[in-house]
């Protein structure tokens, strides 16, 4: 984890108040793996005070840039979205444990799925395994066809559903739906997203081997503050708890309380 001030290379928007950012730092970028988030100050001043955690969609070592992809809709955000190419902006990370690669072997499918802003990490993530020459198969989940991005990059790496809630895009109806109309075959699941998504996928593939990328506020993004915890699965004193931002946000299916 180190603490850099990385140029903006790109902003634009992808998809109804969501943003693609493109940061340069080759230090940071070279720290970086799949799943992991940075913590991005917004503004050069104290107002706001707190960093914003967005997860790292691209990693780019070779021309030292970072693409990460946010939705504006809140102070901070709307402040970061109002940022222009060439600006620096203060960047901490990268933060977190992401997605272990090793969990999947060479000639096996993983299947994964994301949620709305939830996408974004698995695309880093899905370059990663089929260099690996696993099989990668994505489901991905938007409320309509406004909120809809990345679908042709994800495409281009492995065979892909949109599901819209609306039906305006793809085919209407939740992930889960989609994997069973599907029949989809899988070794591995690898999901980020919404928790009731998460809890539904835990429920419905209690018995395959998965990981899930938890979604939460979070202030300091170093586990000092302790205000992203979640209880241990099956911890009969209920005391026992991991914070998300430093034992996360990837857990093991069953690992936590969603």
């Amino acid at each position: 984890m180190i603490l850099e001030n990385m140029e903006i290379c790109q902003q634009q928007p992808i998809a109804s108040n969501v943003y693609e950012l493109v940061l340069k730092g080759q230090e940071l970028v070279n720290l970086a793996s799949q799943g992991q988030f940075l913590h991005v100050k917004v503004s050069e001043g104290t107002d706001p005070l707190l960093r914003r955690p967005i997860s790292i969609a691209k990693i780019d070592q070779d021309k030292g840039e970072l693409t990460v992809i946010y939705r504006a809709g809140g102070r901070g955000t709307n402040m970061l979205a109002l940022k222009q190419k060439g600006e620096v902006v203060s960047v901490l990370g990268p933060l977190g444990n992401g997605f272990s690669l090793e969990e999947t072997s060479k000639g096996a499918i993983a299947l994964l799925i994301g949620g709305g802003i939830g996408v974004p990490p698995l695309y880093e993530l899905s370059l990663q395994l089929v260099k690996r020459g696993v099989k990668v198969v994505h489901v991905l989940g938007f409320a309509g066809s406004s909120d809809v991005f990345y679908e042709e990059k994800f495409m281009e790496l492995g065979e892909t559903y949109i599901a819209t809630m609306d039906g305006s895009h793809g085919e209407k109806g939740t992930v889960i739906e989609i994997i069973d109309n599907k029949q989809l075959l899988f070794d591995t699941i690898y999901s980020c997203g919404p928790t009731p998504m998460l809890k539904a996928i835990e429920t419905a593939f209690p018995d395959k081997k998965g990981f899930l990328s938890l979604e939460e506020r979070m202030g300091c993004g170093i586990g000092a503050c302790f205000a992203c915890v979640c209880h241990v699965k099956d911890d009969p004193t209920k005391t026992a708890y991991k914070k998300i931002c430093t034992d996360g946000p990837v857990f093991a299916i069953g690992e936590v309380e969603l």
